[in-house]
């Protein structure tokens, strides 16, 4: 049986989506982007800002799950410039630090609300 979550902790759905569903044990995510979710404003800011926020809210997004980051089994990185690889991986080893997921990361040429980082994630329960 699909379930929608939802939290405050995380950025609202922008759009016709959700922020994540859970189903077969499985939790995937819709992209999140770094909004502050206390207020609904974009965070300014260069590249490690804007994933820690990203980061800091997939976090929250996946607890209200009922899950965390250790159980993240794969995430897919959007960025706007590849330049900003190493510095965004310097962010993203501060949340996963061990058992690290499968990942994915592209370069796009542009991104809702013209952000430099999204980035999705399926996890198990």
């Amino acid at each position: 049986m699909k379930k929608v979550i939802s939290t405050t902790k995380a950025p609202a759905a922008i759009g016709p989506y959700s922020q994540a569903i859970e189903i077969n044990n499985m939790v995937y995510t819709s992209g999140v982007i770094p909004i502050n979710p206390e207020d609904g404003k974009l965070v300014e800011g260069d590249i490690k800002v804007q994933a820690d926020r990203v980061l800091k809210s997939l976090s929250a997004l996946l607890e209200a799950c009922g899950t965390g980051m250790d159980r993240v089994v794969k995430t897919t990185v959007f960025i706007k410039n590849m330049d900003d690889f190493a510095a965004m991986n310097e962010v993203y080893t501060r949340y996963f630090t061990k058992d690290c997921p499968a990942r994915s990361c592209v370069e796009v040429a542009r991104l809702p609300k013209d952000v430099l980082i999204e980035i999705e994630a399926i996890a198990s329960l």
